[in-house]
């Protein structure tokens, strides 16, 4: 399976988020699974790429030309896709994955998750979408979700759609048994 991770170009301020990174990139190695990242060898990416390649799995990244040069483009990558913006790069990565998941990260880290559990519920994938929640670090989004089911905006069914979880296991049991969520409808 493809599995894209999205992850910051930084490692934060604790070594557990470095130790996350690692622990999914050895992960998809063992599993067999295929990473699909932003392409870059900075931060967090660069750790998970690393972690898989070292773990003899397979990395494609995609990354727009004009972060090629400012992201340190990865250059020991199973293959790389160079593309021209940021729209392209999101629509890529969700075409070639079978599955999404966040690790920690800023701002574009969140865009990307945002967008990919977005578009799963208007029928754009049928894909499951994980927040890798080290250190509780999803917690006030996952908080900020279960808010929008309490005011009528999500559904419960699309909210249990959605992963929180630090667990390797449960993921894996989450990928494995997912089934999409009814395409969202407009009354």
């Amino acid at each position: 399976m493809k599995i894209a991770v999205y992850c910051g170009a930084s490692v934060g301020n604790d070594g557990k988020y470095i130790a996350c990174a690692k622990k999914i990139g050895e992960w998809l190695a063992k599993e067999g699974h295929t990473l699909v990242y932003g392409g870059g060898h900075a931060g967090l990416m660069g750790v998970l790429a690393d972690t898989v390649l070292k773990n003899h799995g397979d990395v494609i990244g995609v990354i727009p030309e004009f972060l090629k040069n400012r992201e340190l483009a990865h250059t020991s990558l199973t293959e790389l896709f160079v593309v021209e913006d940021m729209h392209q790069r999101k629509k890529k990565m969700i075409d070639l994955a079978q599955c999404y998941i966040a690790l920690p990260g800023g701002p574009g880290t969140l865009e990307e998750i945002s967008e990919v559990i977005s578009w799963g519920r208007i029928g754009e994938h049928r894909n499951p979408c994980i927040l890798f929640n080290e250190k509780e670090y999803y917690n006030p989004l996952q908080h900020f979700y279960q808010r929008m089911v309490e005011e009528g905006f999500l559904t419960a069914e699309d909210f249990s759609k959605i992963l929180f979880s630090d667990s390797l296991e449960e993921i894996k049991s989450f990928i494995c048994s997912y089934t999409p969520p009814a395409i969202r409808s407009y009354k």
